[in-house]
């Protein structure tokens, strides 16, 4: 397993009450994903992705409570804080029609509406308010777009490419010098 097969999908915040819970905050999507993964992977910053199977998990607080195999009691999670959560690519269940795995559109090329380029998609950000994309333009500089279903007119991750319709006014605020 290579660090590029697996996805970040989310980071250990910290430990919650004595068994041994991870306190997650997730950000891939729903957590009911979850019910169909027989091992995550986490990752300390500096160090290599550890394999662990989930035994059980629960909504809490915004938050994601996690009990894991091998990690049995508040000072063994305690460990793990900061630790990011992975999952391997080929452990996800096939995306309907319709829809695309965020990391799918890792690195593709941005388009307006009007076929002009944009630039890269370079990330994500979970924001209260829903997902935010990091597009890096050829000159550099970092727009933040909302990424609600509304402003995106066509995701085709098998070409790399994504068409936006972005809210009045947003460029302006990144691209004006």
């Amino acid at each position: 397993m290579t660090a590029m097969d697996l996805i970040p999908c989310g980071k250990v915040v910290k430990p919650h009450g004595l068994k041994g819970e991870l306190c997650i905050a997730w950000h891939a999507g729903s957590p009911l994903i979850l019910d169909q993964l027989a091992r995550l992977y986490l990752r300390l910053p500096g160090s290599r992705a550890r394999l662990f199977r989930p035994l059980a998990w629960r909504e809490h607080q915004k938050m994601v409570l996690v009990m894991l195999e091998r990690i049995s009691g508040r000072d063994q999670a305690e460990k793990w804080r900061g630790a990011e959560i992975l999952v391997s690519a080929k452990d996800l269940p096939p995306a309907e029609d319709d829809e695309v795995y965020l990391y799918q559109l890792m690195d593709c090329r941005v388009f307006l509406q009007d076929s002009s380029y944009l630039g890269v998609l370079r990330g994500f950000v979970s924001q209260k308010g829903g997902e935010v994309w990091r597009i890096l333009t050829p000159l550099g500089r970092e727009v933040l777009f909302p990424a609600q279903d509304h402003f995106i007119l066509k995701l085709d991750p098998a070409n790399k490419e994504v068409i936006i319709d972005p809210p009045e006014g947003l460029l302006e605020i990144y691209l004006q010098d």
